[in-house]
């Protein structure tokens, strides 16, 4: 069948023989003479005929009928007569022109008594509202005359039926035979007088919408056939339809908000079980599917522009006055025994629609006096019309399980709102697998890609199936499967709404909570998906890895998440590969609501679970820093939206501050992490730091670096921090403090001057040394408090320091209280050596500081880190270049006064004598118990990296001394000399010690010995061989004193191979 170009076709043949018969019929008179009374005698065969046409196209009737009543319609329009140079310009533009040659001239009447036989009250409209506004009004107002002469009941049913069609037009812009009728209707008026002028009983504004002016004047229409209108059934739809016009079209706001899906389809459950009992209507026998079309019109009303105030005033008299003569009437007929009809309950719905909306308007609406009157009377009428007929609508009999099907037809032909009846679908859980329900979801998954669909199903599925309901467990296992398809085919972002939705539902068991029994090969494709993983940790195969995650991670979040996790940390290499997969689940930052911390998020419980506390080797810990670094801040990967899982201040709250005590085991890499995070997110814009509580952190740092003043006291199972650890505490608390500072105007001052209070309370509870490492974050407000000894040799500005009474610090400590300042910090011990008071001139008081320094360094340096001891190594080369601080060199490891120049390497022999008399101190009855044996085992790295130093110091001065400038001797001599001496220094001082702790000096004696070697072959002129003898002798009667045996040989044969 052709329903494009409107060419000549056996359809249009059955048509032109309909109006052939009707012309016979009719004959002598022309068909465009026929009058309402003649239409009953000649009219049958036209209609005879489209029946025919409707039948003969089985596959489209509705739009043969369509086709068939434009060309009627358009031949109606056509100028009559036509001239010979309308004929010729019609033949080349007019598509109608062949087809509508076909059919004999005919009038208005023909087409208005066919549509009526046809019932075709809705094809009515669409091609009315088609027509430009001019020629629809005409022509509507031609229809109201029409149906004025000779009214029958028909014609009244006819008529309501248009006025209802019209309320439920929304229009179709898109059909292409409406837009040529339309094309064509428009040239009709431009050559015809017909339609310059409409009707004088009507005007309008032309700029209004066109349904408006046809409403007003339908309600005309009505007034005019009132006394027609007979029987109950018409008065109930005549009021109905006057009741939703006013309602829709004046009453309700220009937007309203649509009734909610449920209501909706209450509402077409509601039209629908009436229809199926009402057999008086013409939906009575159709199709559920044809039925729910119709009803989805019928109670989607919707209008596109306001009625005039005019308008809807002369409405509300009309109603009052119909209703006061109709009401008894119709209030008898409603609570009758004949059951509901259509139009009864269409009526009471209407009314109370209308009911609602007018006490609203009433409410809100600044009326006259008069107008008030009219809307209160017409309130109270309508309110006391519905009290007495309630029965209605309370009895209207939902038929069972109706709603059920409604719903699976919308969703089947994707009526409106068939999304929203997705989720009804997904959400009824008394329709869940039904055969209807199981065919539906089978038939529209692609529906079903949503996330909160599949989460709505989910959810059906997982409290049916743990339900009393018998359901078989194929077809749950089908059902789980099918949703976790339409999963599968969602995008990354919607996949992570519903493993979030997953989360909060059922926590980190996922689906396994209650479906473990249908998910059949979790563990195998656990496993597999992992070994893929493992062997394809690659940017290529991230989206297929992230793919293959998304299905377990919903399936069984816990185990997933805590696998890869394991993985991370285990699996070398793979640590930034898993990281990047996690990251794309951003729903994974789930904060659980059970557990013994509920704002801990479920990554972190993951990571604490599975990995925290149980690193086997450095690597292990190193991949977890990285792997932590990762989640805090992702690689973003082409294609793939990732986000941080991990918030900085929520890692150190979770893997820092409960672990900074030197007793407890994971301290050390809680520090890593911490400097870490630091040093990864110093940049960031927003001050992250203030939701950490910055204050108690800087103040938990400190106590950590308090417990390091009684390191050595403490059992070796309390010290799982070394001291080489401390340096780290110091530079985290600097950072820490710097970065404080920089943002201190996001604390309002009187917030900064009490949380530097409170710290500065907290800190007077530890070692006051403690507390100077933060004078540059208390500058301004508090004074430096050090002990008042400290007075006593340095010139201390009053105004930033004072002095307190510290325990242990009595007579003759000020040098021990300057030494620890000098600890502290670079700029701190340079301030220290400026404040310094100690008279040059004076050989006396030299001597005393300098008995005193040597006290003050065998006390200080057991518990110095590594970098507190480089400052007093530098601090000790100053003092000697000042000449403030007097080292005597003994002759106790010299064979022959030297006659050498020994000026260059003063400094090296000075300190190296100065670090003997250090271990000679310590090894001395009085402090030889103070130290365990990792005590002694630091203080010997402390002086092999002190020794180390002079060694670099002696070959930078023996090869670019400016003391060989000018001279034909350079300082090889010199050098070796020095070598030997620092050689018997290391010698002596392991002869002192316990074996266990000698081996880093008995290496550092080796590499002595090595420089010597090295040195003597560069140079083989420099010394005789009488010399080089007695040197080798004396260093093998130094080195005879070394135990144990295998260590002695080996320095023995490397004096040997000189």
């Amino acid at each position: 069948m052709d329903l494009g170009p409107l060419n000549i076709c056996e359809e249009m043949t059955i048509l032109h023989g309909g109006f052939l018969l009707a012309e016979q019929l009719f004959r002598p008179k022309a068909l465009a003479e026929l009058t309402k009374s003649d239409w009953e005698h000649v009219g049958q065969p036209i209609v005879e005929a489209l029946k025919e046409i409707s039948a003969t196209a089985c596959s489209q009737p509705f739009a043969w009928k369509k086709k068939a009543l434009i060309i009627i319609w358009a031949k109606v329009l056509q100028p009559y007569p036509a001239t010979p140079s309308d004929t010729e310009t019609r033949w080349q533009e007019d598509v109608f022109f062949s087809v509508g040659n076909m059919l004999p001239t005919i009038n208005h009447t023909i087409l208005f008594e066919l549509l009526k036989s046809l019932e075709a009250s809705g094809l009515f409209i669409q091609l009315l509202m088609a027509l430009p506004t001019t020629i629809c009004r005409v022509e509507l107002e031609r229809f109201l005359e029409h149906m004025t002469v000779n009214t029958s009941s028909k014609d009244v049913a006819f008529f309501l039926d248009i006025w209802w069609e019209m309320m439920k037009h929304k229009g179709n812009q898109q059909d292409p035979l409406l837009s040529q009728f339309r094309t064509m209707a428009h040239k009709y008026l431009s050559s015809s007088d017909d339609f310059c002028h409409p009707p004088k009983r009507f005007k309008s504004d032309p700029d209004v919408c066109p349904t408006m002016p046809l409403l007003a004047m339908l309600l005309n229409g009505l007034k005019q056939i009132q006394n027609k209108i007979l029987c109950p059934g018409m008065k109930c739809c005549a009021l109905a339809n006057l009741a939703d016009m006013l309602t829709v079209f004046a009453l309700v706001e220009e937007d309203p908000q649509e009734v909610s899906a449920t209501v909706y389809l209450d509402k077409l459950a509601t039209v629908i079980s009436v229809w199926n009992s009402d057999t008086q209507k013409p939906y009575h026998q159709q199709a559920l599917t044809e039925k729910v079309k119709e009803a989805e019109r019928d109670v989607s009303l919707n209008s596109l522009a306001r009625l005039p105030t005019e308008t809807l005033f002369v409405g509300f008299e009309y109603m009052l006055s119909l209703l006061r003569e109709w009401g008894e009437e119709l209030q008898a007929m409603l609570n009758s025994s004949q059951g509901t009809s259509y139009d009864s309950y269409r009526l009471c719905d209407s009314l109370t629609s209308f009911s609602q909306n007018l006490k609203l308007y009433l409410d809100t609406t600044t009326l006259s006096k008069e107008e008030s009157e009219v809307v209160s009377d017409l309130a109270e009428c309508v309110k006391d019309f519905l009290k007495k007929t309630s029965r209605v609508l309370k009895n209207r009999g939902l038929e069972k399980d109706i709603t059920a099907s409604i719903a699976m037809a919308i969703i089947e032909k994707k009526m409106d709102r068939h999304m929203e009846m997705c989720y009804v679908f997904a959400s009824e859980k008394k329709w869940a697998f039904s055969d209807e329900w199981l065919a539906c979801l089978v038939n529209n998954r692609a529906l079903f890609r949503e996330p909160g669909l599949v989460l709505k199903l989910l959810e059906t599925v997982m409290e049916v199936s743990t339900s009393d309901r018998v359901i078989p467990e194929s077809q749950i296992k089908q059902v789980v499967d099918l949703i976790l398809e339409c999963y599968a085919d969602l995008s990354l972002p919607d996949k992570n709404k519903v493993l979030s939705g997953i989360l909060h539902s059922w926590g980190r068991k996922g689906l396994s909570e209650k479906l473990l029994a249908y998910l059949e090969g979790f563990q195998e494709d656990l496993n597999t998906t992992f070994n893929q993983l493992t062997q394809s940790a690659s940017e290529q195969g991230l989206a297929k890895a992230v793919a293959s995650v998304a299905r377990l991670v919903i399936l069984h979040p816990e185990i997933t998440v805590k696998k890869m996790c394991g993985m991370a940390v285990i699996n070398l290499g793979t640590h930034k590969f898993l990281a990047q997969i996690l990251s794309a689940f951003p729903a994974l930052r789930f904060a659980e609501e059970q557990g013994p911390n509920p704002a801990t998020t479920f990554m972190v419980s993951c990571l604490k679970e599975t990995v925290w506390g149980k690193f086997s080797t450095s690597k292990e810990e190193k991949q977890f820093l990285e792997f932590l670094s990762c989640l805090m801040s992702p690689v973003k990967p082409q294609g793939i939206p990732v986000a941080a899982l991990l918030e900085p201040d929520e890692v150190l709250k979770e893997f820092v501050l409960p672990f900074l005590m030197l007793d407890v085991e994971e301290v050390d890499l809680s520090l890593k992490i911490f400097i870490q995070t630091l040093e990864a997110n110093a940049g960031l814009d927003e001050y992250w730091l203030q939701t950490c509580s910055p204050f108690p952190l800087v103040f938990s740092l400190c106590q950590l670096l308090d417990c390091y003043g009684k390191y050595w006291q403490l059992p070796k199972e309390k010290r799982y921090l070394s001291l080489e650890g401390k340096d780290l505490v110091i530079h985290i608390l600097a950072r820490l403090c710097e970065i404080v500072l920089a943002n201190a105007e996001t604390f309002s001052p009187d917030t900064w001057i009490k949380s530097l209070s409170w710290l500065h309370r907290k800190l007077e509870q530890l070692d006051w040394t403690v507390g100077l490492r933060l004078k540059n974050f208390f500058e301004g407000h508090f004074k430096c408090e050090v002990p008042a000894t400290l007075f006593e040799i340095c010139k201390l500005s009053e105004g930033e320091w004072t002095s307190q009474a510290h325990p242990g610090y009595g007579p003759g400590t000020g040098l021990l209280a300057w030494m620890e300042c000098c600890c502290i910090s670079n700029s701190i011990c340079e301030q220290m050596l400026s404040l310094l008071v100690v008279d040059v001139g004076n050989p006396e008081e030299v001597r005393l500081f300098s008995k005193g320094f040597l006290v003050a360094l065998v006390q200080v340096m057991p518990w110095c880190s590594p970098q507190e001891w480089q400052y007093l190594h530098q601090l000790t080369r100053k003092l000697l270049e000042k000449q403030l601080l007097h080292v005597p060199y003994s002759l106790e490891y010299i064979q022959f006064v030297p006659l050498l120049n020994l000026k260059p390497f003063a400094q090296e022999l000075q300190l190296s004598v100065l670090f003997l008399r250090v271990f000679q101190f310590l090894c001395s009855q009085s402090c030889r118990n103070w130290l365990p044996l990792d005590g002694w085992s630091h203080v010997v790295k402390l002086l092999c990296s002190s020794l180390t130093n002079l060694l670099d110091s002696v070959r930078l001065i023996q090869s670019v001394s400016p003391w060989t400038q000018g001279q034909e001797q350079d300082l090889t001599q010199e050098a070796l000399f020095v070598y030997t001496q620092i050689f018997c220094h290391v010698l002596h001082i392991m002869a002192m010690l316990h074996q266990e702790v000698c081996e880093p000096l008995y290496v550092l004696a080796l590499e002595i010995l090595t420089c010597y070697e090295t040195l003597c072959k560069a140079n083989p002129s420099i010394s005789s061989l009488l010399q080089k003898v007695n040197e080798q002798r004396f260093l093998k009667s130094i080195a005879e004193n070394i135990s144990p045996e295998e260590r002695r040989h080996t320095l023995l044969q490397k004096i040997n191979n000189f």
